[in-house]
């Protein structure tokens, strides 16, 4: 293939040699079209651009700026028929409520007997785990060390941390 017809027929062009007159002026006019477009596109950008950083700033300019509280309506002289008369009358004494102590007779006790129990300080030892484990084996639970004097008794049943019946 031989390109060289094609390099100087534009080099032809280039140089002007062969080219109609108007194509050039309108060659010409298109690459200027095409620039002021590209640069009204770049101003368009900018524009908006400042546009959306200028309302960016005024939204968070008005949160970090408590709103002046409003100026309080003014009170208008009220007329001298403009309210409502409003009786009242104290309540009966069977309509209040009072509270009394009871009396020593009347005193109401939720157990038939009640027992005393006193207990003294000293009377008792220090179990191990294996017998407090011992102790609740009726029930699933866990031994948990917390640190090195301290431990928990962790049962699986919460229902059971209240209290249960030890056989």
């Amino acid at each position: 293939m031989n390109h060289e017809p094609d390099n100087e027929q534009l080099l032809a062009d280039v140089l002007a040699e062969a080219a109609p007159a108007d194509f050039r002026e309108a060659l010409l006019g298109e690459t200027l079209r095409l620039a002021h477009r590209r640069r009204r596109w770049r101003q368009t950008r900018r524009a908006a651009a400042l546009l959306a950083a200028l309302g960016l700033l005024a939204v968070l300019v008005r949160q970090n700026f408590p709103t002046p509280p409003l100026a309080p309506k003014p009170v208008t002289k009220a007329k001298v028929n403009s309210y409502e008369l409003v009786c009242t009358q104290p309540l009966s004494a069977g309509a209040m409520v009072v509270t009394r102590p009871l009396s020593t007779g009347q005193l109401v006790a939720s157990g038939a007997t009640t027992k005393m129990v006193q207990t003294s300080s000293g009377n008792f030892r220090v179990i191990d785990d294996d017998e407090l484990l011992a102790l609740v084996a009726s029930r699933p639970a866990a031994l948990v060390r917390l640190g090195p004097h301290s431990e928990r008794l962790i049962f699986a049943d919460p229902d059971d941390e209240r209290g249960f019946p030890v056989n």
